[in-house]
């Protein structure tokens, strides 16, 4: 049968339409995941690079630009609020406040230990090198929460911001770090152009730290009730991604894996986070 151009018309609108309502319908379940406490909330991500030196730096600079463009896929502002560069590529370590509806509750995916192995770009050598990189991932608390912080327990430090240079780089000592001593949380911020404005960002992210390590003493007294103890280690990654001798990105927790490692590290992670939210509903009811 021969298609008129009015016919293709057509077609091409109804491929657009079921496009559009696979992209709701996702939206859709993946909203229904999303009932916990706090998922709601904008997500605060902080990237720290572990063992492997040059090659781990590099990737979590690899991390933090997959996120950013994850980010804008979903529309979410991705805000760098602290960076430290590495000695000589990627960074030591990141913190982002990620601004969006629900944006801790998909980020929370993935908090954990991401390894990398790949053939490293700075042996000369060119062999195989293993990268670990520890993903954060908190809630940011607004004023629904009570956290009292007593300024007496801070030491508050101003310094120059550090960075690669130009125009985005404060030429005075505007970059805020803010040391609770109790604790001994550090929370450092040195995106915005004024002290005053770093100080406030900075005491919001202790403020969420702090709230995440009261709940998180609390699970752990939960947990000594119920007789369960999990080890977290720096070497229990949550997932792997392998660019050589095979590529191919997995999720320890759910299994969920896919081939195309671009596509992951181009922000492709709708479905690891399908897979994690699901997975853990059915870890929540036992199953």
């Amino acid at each position: 049968m021969e298609l008129k151009p009015q016919d293709t018309l057509s077609i091409q609108e109804i491929k657009e339409k079921i496009k559009f309502l696979n992209t709701e319908l996702e939206n859709l379940e993946l909203t229904f995941l999303l009932s916990s406490s706090y998922d709601q909330n904008n997500a605060i991500l902080s990237i720290y690079s572990g063992a492997g030196g040059t090659d781990a730096q590099d990737w979590a600079e690899m991390l933090l630009r997959m996120y950013a463009r994850f980010a804008s896929k979903r529309q979410f502002k991705a805000e760098i609020v602290e960076i430290s560069p590495g000695e000589e590529a990627g960074i030591k370590n990141a913190t982002l406040i990620i601004n969006g509806k629900y944006s801790f509750g998909i980020f929370k995916a993935e908090k954990g230990i991401h390894r990398l192995v790949r053939l490293s770009p700075f042996d000369a050598n060119h062999r195989r090198h293993t990268s670990f990189v520890l993903v954060e991932v908190i809630p940011e608390i607004g004023e629904e929460v009570e956290v009292i912080i007593d300024y007496k327990d801070l030491k508050i430090e101003t310094y120059r911001a550090s960075g690669a240079g130009g125009q985005h780089v404060n030429k005075t000592d505007s970059a805020v770090r803010i040391t609770h001593i109790p604790s001994g949380i550090i929370v450092q911020c040195q995106n915005e152009r004024s002290q005053h404005s770093n100080k406030i960002t900075a005491l919001k992210i202790l403020k969420a730290k702090l709230f995440e390590r009261f709940e998180d003493e609390r699970q752990k007294k939960i947990n000594q009730l119920k007789g369960a103890h999990q080890e977290i280690a720096w070497g229990n990654q949550i997932r792997s991604y392998v660019l050589h001798p095979y590529t191919l990105v997995k999720d320890h927790r759910t299994n969920f894996e896919i081939g195309d490692v671009n596509a992951v590290l181009d922000g492709k992670l709708e479905g690891f986070i399908q897979a994690y939210l699901k997975w853990k509903i059915n870890q929540t009811k036992g199953l």
